[in-house]
């Protein structure tokens, strides 16, 4: 969703941009080029491959100023830089594709390798210790709960089960067992069976929608007036955390209904510029599958 992220952030030169989740710099780069080479970008990821891909691609540009450190401490990068207000910040949440293609990030249930699925490959918890050590119970709410799967106290109870007899040291091996947790007539639609509990212990390993909950609010705080947030999200719990954050930011009225006029004296802090949230276009999804499930929400501050 390119085009929408340069739209609703309307970068310009001058501008001050922040792109929290800079993968491979796709929106960075777009943003660059409508600053004509004329203001600053940082960028912030926790995947250091990932971000010195992205460094490369980036070093005809004067301004850019990249951190291998996760979103939820973008607080302190600013701080770290001395900047008091951004003009915008964009959050596209979820996993990049090179995690997903290189087999031995241990991401996908599609290639074979040890399991992992660390964004941040310096970090203790990874998917093997999760699926490994975990109690029973943990592990079906994880799965129930960000991989919203119907079926995740059967699986839970497989790879309870099938970790007595030995270590479940890769992706293949636990796509089998999830695969052979689920009823026959339910694998037969929906994709791959293992693809939400995949989801799930990803989500979990790399913390993902706590980050998220503690990096909103500093993103508001960083905004400057009419600076505008953008955040792009690919599951409906990050999309829940993104709508709720804009809609009470949006409204900080306490009267009661029945008041009629508002006499608290509340003030809105942010406007929010997408009632509903913006979809990739029927070419797109063409074009890149994954982006089915985006939906782009966008704010400017007061």
């Amino acid at each position: 969703m390119l085009a929408e992220v340069v739209g609703y952030l309307r970068p310009r030169p001058g501008s001050v941009l922040v792109d929290a989740t800079l993968g491979e710099g796709g929106h960075a780069l777009a943003l660059l080029e409508e600053m004509g080479g004329e203001g600053c970008l940082i960028g912030l990821d926790r995947d250091a491959q990932v971000l010195q891909g992205a460094r490369e691609r980036m070093r005809d540009y004067a301004c850019v100023i990249l951190y291998h450190t996760r979103f939820a401490n973008l607080g302190e990068v600013l701080e770290d830089l001395g900047i008091e207000a951004v003009d915008g910040i964009l959050f596209d949440l979820g996993v990049s594709s090179p995690q997903l293609e290189e087999a031995e990030r241990g991401f996908s249930f599609r290639r074979p390798a040890r399991l992992d699925m660390r964004m941040d490959a310096d970090q203790e918890l990874d998917a093997w210790k999760v699926v490994n050590r975990y109690e029973e119970r943990e592990l079906a709410r994880i799965i129930r709960e960000y991989g919203e799967e119907r079926w995740a106290s059967r699986i839970a109870r497989g790879i309870a089960l099938a970790r007595k007899r030995s270590p479940i040291d890769t992706t293949d091996r636990l796509a089998e067992i999830v695969k052979g947790s689920i009823p026959a007539a339910t694998r037969r639609t929906g994709g791959h069976p293992a693809r939400r509990t995949f989801q799930a212990l990803r989500m979990e390993v790399n913390g993902e929608l706590r980050e998220l909950e503690e990096a909103l609010p500093q993103a508001l705080q960083a905004l400057g007036g009419g600076g505008r947030m953008v955040a792009i999200s690919y599951h409906s719990l990050e999309d829940r955390i993104v709508k709720r954050f804009f809609a009470a930011r949006g409204s900080r009225c306490e009267c009661s209904p029945e008041a009629g006029e508002c006499e608290c004296g509340a003030q809105e802090e942010l406007r929010i510029l997408t009632p509903k949230p913006a979809r990739p276009s029927p070419r797109e999804v063409q074009e890149n599958p994954r982006a089915r499930s985006a939906k782009l929400r966008a704010a400017q501050k007061r």
